[in-house]
Parts: C-alpha cells; structure tokens; sequence
C-alpha cells in the first residue's frame, strides 16, 4: 500500500494523564491523521508500529531526563528518539520531550539556575524568525521547567530567554524541540493547577491565581499561533 493511499498515524507519547496534546490534536486530525496516545510509565515505547509512525510528539512530565534509574522507560524513550531522528522521522518534543531529544542528540541535559513557571515570551533566534516559530512572535507561551540543555550538534536554536539560552531547537527539517508550551489550553491548564499544585506553591513568584489570569488573557491567541506554528512546521517537514 502506498504511503497516499493509507492515512497517516501520529502517536503522542504521555507521561502524565493531563499533559496531552491540547490544540494539537484537532490540528493532526483536520490533517488527516490517526492519532494514538502511548502512556510511557506503562505501554510499550518498542512496538513496531510506534518506531514506523509518520509523526511521533513527546510530551512534557514532572521528572527529569537523569532519572532512568528511578525511570526506566526513559531509557526506551531515548532508544526511540535516537533511531526517529538518525532516520530523519518526524519528531516533536515538548519541554520534557524537549529535553529527550536534546539528550538523544548527545547534548548534556542538567538542572538549570531558576524555575521559569508561567507566561511569558521567548526571544527567537534569526533562524526561530526563519522558521515556524515566527507566528508566535512576542505572544507569551507557558514556561513550566527548571531543566535545560546544552544544544546538541548538528541542531539550530530556535529561541532563548534571559534565564535559558537554549529554549527550542530544529534538528533537520523533521525534528522540532520545544521547552515551553503552547499546546495547552485554558481548560486544559486546570488539571495541571491540581496535579502539579506543591510545584507551584513551592516556586517563588508562581501561584495557582497568577497561573489562572495567565491562561485567561493570553491562553486563546496563543492557540491560534500554536495551531499555525505547528500546521507550518508539518507542512516544511513534509508531514
């Protein structure tokens, strides 16, 4: 069967039930994808037709990249991500998944300075304006990390902030990293309010209420741009 003549599979890889793919799944699925969730800490990540799909996401969760010995699945994330990207499949990570990839590209990934918890704009790179990510201009995107990473060789940096240089990276024309979020909606950020409620009340300046007024007035244009940052990006990658 030819590849036109099948429809196309995404499969987003989640590690926490509410971390998902907000406005992105609409988008693949006007794109005509089929769209699948694998739950990392309990499916299979080495299943044939995971390490075959058109489109792999890796989603964001409260761990770290140097937690695969309290973590093993990472260990089989990374053998995925090495192999999707050595191969030039579509691939793209959100700030965990961010940091895989960066990993996967053996880049160093490490505890940064500051926790950034909240809205507010990246700074792109003249390649970022080059890019997809041009449609997200100055609009505030939600920054929920307090790792990074060095760039991996071979990547462009796409964005940075005052606190973290490396904030997104292309590798190729197929693999797009990003440490900040612009996939989740209003609603959507409510479950994150409660399930990640001690991260928020015990990082300085962060706060359910800000969190919550964030979400309101910056949450629907941002995605708006998300959904054209992403629908560009597939479409420059050929997807």
């Amino acid at each position: 069967m030819s590849r036109r003549s099948r429809s196309r599979r995404a499969v987003a890889i989640r590690h926490v039930p509410f971390e998902d793919l907000g406005v992105i799944a609409p988008l693949l699925r006007r794109r005509g994808y089929d769209l699948a969730y694998r739950d990392a800490a309990v499916d299979s990540l080495n299943t044939r037709d995971l390490a075959a799909a058109d489109l792999v996401v890796v989603l964001g969760g409260p761990i770290g990249v140097y937690q695969a010995e309290a973590y093993p699945f990472i260990r089989d994330e990374l053998r995925l991500l090495e192999r999707r990207l050595a191969r030039g499949q579509s691939t793209l990570g959100i700030c965990f998944g961010s940091q895989l990839m960066a990993q996967a590209l053996g880049a160093r990934v490490f505890a940064g300075p500051v926790k950034e918890l909240g809205f507010a704009p990246v700074r792109l790179t003249a390649a970022g304006r080059a890019s997809a990510l041009v449609a997200l201009g100055r609009h505030p995107v939600l920054h929920w990390h307090g790792d990074t990473f060095d760039m991996p060789a071979g990547a462009e940096r796409l964005a940075s902030t005052c606190s973290y240089a490396n904030q997104a990276f292309a590798f190729g024309r197929a693999a797009l990293a990003l440490q900040f979020h612009i996939e989740v909606t209003p609603a959507g950020l409510e479950p994150w309010l409660i399930g990640h409620t001690l991260e928020i009340a015990t990082t300085p300046g962060a706060s359910v209420a800000g969190l919550r007024r964030g979400a309101a007035r910056w949450g629907a244009a941002l995605n708006r741009r998300a959904v054209r940052t992403i629908g560009d990006w597939l479409t420059a990658a050929g997807v």
